[in-house]
């Protein structure tokens, strides 16, 4: 159901209401924090378990989230279903980001691991600095410069630093994991801009998925002329279906519940967070993400980080803490936004005030 505008109600409300509603914003973001973390649980299991190519699997996460999303609008909010032809132009360029980005992330779990992966994502928070220094000319302080500094450290050590099974993906995983930073910093950049537009969050996740997906199928189907080994990256689209087992209905099942649940419940109930919390404490909440991944991807999937790699995660997380207080000061915050996949992708058209999804 989409997430409705709450109107503050005339007066000054009361401490105690203040609390209760800080109390179920925290709530909302904690929950929104595990529900994301399982996206790239549940993309590793779909990759190493039933073998499905990157380009594939982005392809049905994208589609799948407009196929969910349409009948639902179409019932409760179908005003939100039209489009004008200024907007299909931005949802056109809008969903062609996010294609990118899903690709690389899903390439990334696939190359470095979930836990990793998620980690090396929080590299954006430093990549958006440098894009708001490169392409607006903000300044960056000398605390900024160092914490970009720190976070190419960790990033480097999560990613080299791995066990010897890894290493001959560490160089190139390390490329595409940055990569993915930097494509979860510009898709951010283009849901801001949607927010200022003041485009429909539920509208925009719509159209710029269904865009996606379409892109999703173009490279898929560009990627099979290309001498790509094993599979990895392209393959058919109903490989789930084709395999000597048959239709495998547990793989359809995971595909369905990456789509609904990380990616469309998960940012939604960090949009309704945002509600009664800072954006500033959200987001800190949000980082939670990471440590609930690492936890969640031991568990179920086995990985486990080395000494070196631990330390690479400290340092990521001491940046993106430290960019999250230098920005603070100046009233703005630096988000990390994974299209999560992405995603990922709830927050992607947020309201004035809301931050878009990765």
């Amino acid at each position: 159901m989409p997430i409705s505008t709450v109107t503050a109600p005339a007066g000054t409300p009361t401490a105690g209401g203040l609390l209760a509603r800080a109390g179920n914003g925290f709530s909302l973001a904690v929950l929104s924090a595990f529900l994301l973390a399982f996206t790239a649980i549940i993309i590793r299991v779909l990759t190493e378990q039933y073998r499905l190519p990157a380009l594939v699997l982005a392809f049905w996460r994208a589609a799948l989230v407009a196929a969910v999303l349409f009948p639902v609008l179409l019932c409760v909010r179908p005003q939100w279903l039209r489009l004008s032809w200024a907007r299909l132009r931005f949802y056109a360029l809008f969903g062609l980001v996010l294609a990118l980005f899903n690709a690389l992330w899903t390439f990334s779990i696939m190359l470095n691991g979930a836990s990793v992966a998620t980690i090396l994502s929080y590299f954006s928070v430093g990549f958006t600095v440098f894009l708001g220094w490169a392409c607006f000319g903000e300044r960056l302080s000398a605390r900024q410069l160092a914490v970009i500094g720190i976070s190419l450290i960790g990033c480097a050590l999560v990613s080299l630093c791995g066990s010897a099974g890894a290493a001959h993906t560490g160089l190139f995983g390390l490329l595409i994991g940055v990569l993915t930073g930097a494509g979860s910093t510009l898709y951010a950049l283009c849901g801001r801009l949607a927010s200022r537009r003041g485009y429909p969050e539920w509208n925009t996740i719509l159209y710029v998925f269904a865009f996606a997906a379409l892109y999703q199928l173009l490279f898929n189907t560009v990627a099979g002329h290309l001498p790509v080994p094993d599979g990895s990256l392209t393959g058919s689209l109903w490989f789930l279906s084709r395999g000597e087992a048959g239709i495998q209905w547990h793989g359809w099942g995971l595909l369905l519940l990456l789509a609904a649940g990380p990616t469309l419940l998960g940012f939604g109930l960090y949009n309704l967070s945002l509600k009664t919390l800072p954006l500033a404490v959200a987001n800190l909440i949000l980082s939670l993400e990471l440590v609930f991944t690492a936890a969640i991807a031991f568990v179920l999937l086995g990985e486990t980080l080395t000494p070196w790699q631990l330390l690479g995660s400290a340092l990521m997380l001491a940046g993106v803490g430290l960019m999250r207080r230098t920005t603070g000061a100046k009233g703005e915050g630096v988000r990390d936004q994974r299209a999560s996949p992405g995603a990922a992708a709830a927050c992607a058209g947020a309201a004035p005030g809301k931050p878009p999804a990765a």
